[in-house]
């Protein structure tokens, strides 16, 4: 795998006013969506999720409800492993492409909707059970689609959600095929950037692009969204020939949606009646 900056540390995506929102990973993952699709449904590709990620995160995703909400969804793959777990998915990406791909796809299609992760097309309170499989450090409105989140989920209910864990992101490997080489971060850890990675096997290659944040900033995030962090679990290559096996890939968390605050009716005082 290798990396480089998309773009130049002055043009980071960052949170702006929704009228003016900065969209480069969005238009970035919709313009590689075939090939992304293409290299996850690829037999010859077995990648970390079918290979080790997919039963360390469903084991965090609660027992199926009334809807679970998949927020960037892409092409279905983890709707799928829920369906057949029992789940009432509902998936949201802004790629009409992956959209379109999770809808047909040839065995087990999905239910998903076109839409914006910071502007949930759902009504306050109307799921129990959310997840974000991946999806966050590819979100350019990272808080924004956290505050939606709780928004769309019941107090009490679970958000399960995974991403690259920011340590990973935050650096490389100084070589490639060798067990013992060194990880080096040569930019600062706490400053976010957008990057881009690339993998290939066989004569495919697929493409990544997401925004190396810090730690803080997913779990300021939560917090500030209400939420209440469970569980928390650093997940990694398991062949232990790979250096990626000596430092933590992903992080999964489990949160639980606190209890909205409830505003106290202001009754008029009583000369307001005459």
């Amino acid at each position: 795998m290798t990396e480089s900056a998309v773009l130049a540390a002055g043009n980071r995506a960052a949170v702006v006013p929704a009228d003016n929102q900065v969209t480069v990973l969005r238009d970035r993952w919709n313009e590689h969506a075939t090939q992304w699709i293409a290299w996850v449904r690829d037999p010859g590709q077995p990648d970390s999720y079918s290979r080790f990620h997919r039963k360390h995160f469903l084991s965090l995703v609660p027992d199926p409800g009334r809807i679970t909400l998949d927020i960037g969804c892409g092409e279905g793959r983890v709707d799928r492993d829920l369906q057949a777990a029992g789940h009432a998915v509902v998936g949201v990406d802004w790629s009409v492409t992956m959209c379109k791909a999770a809808k047909t796809h040839p065995e087990v299609p999905t239910s998903v909707v076109a839409g914006d992760a910071a502007k949930l097309p759902l009504a306050d309170a109307s799921v129990d059970c959310a997840i974000a499989f991946m999806a966050l450090q590819d979100i350019d409105d990272m808080p924004g689609a956290i505050a939606e989140i709780a928004r769309v989920l019941e107090d009490g209910r679970k958000l399960a959600l995974a991403i690259v864990h920011p340590m990973y992101s935050g650096g490389r490997f100084s070589a490639t095929g060798t067990p013992d080489c060194d990880f080096v971060i040569r930019q600062s850890y706490f400053e976010p950037e957008i990057r881009v990675s690339q993998d290939g096997r066989d004569g495919m290659k697929v493409t990544f692009f997401r925004e190396h944040r810090p730690l803080q900033a997913y779990i300021h995030a939560l917090i500030a969204a209400g939420f209440n962090i469970e569980q928390l679990h650093e997940v990694t290559e398991e062949d232990q020939d790979n250096p990626r096996h000596r430092i933590p890939m992903f992080l999964d968390i489990l949160a639980t949606r606190g209890r909205r605050e409830k505003r106290a009716l202001v009754h008029p005082p009583d000369y307001w009646y005459g």
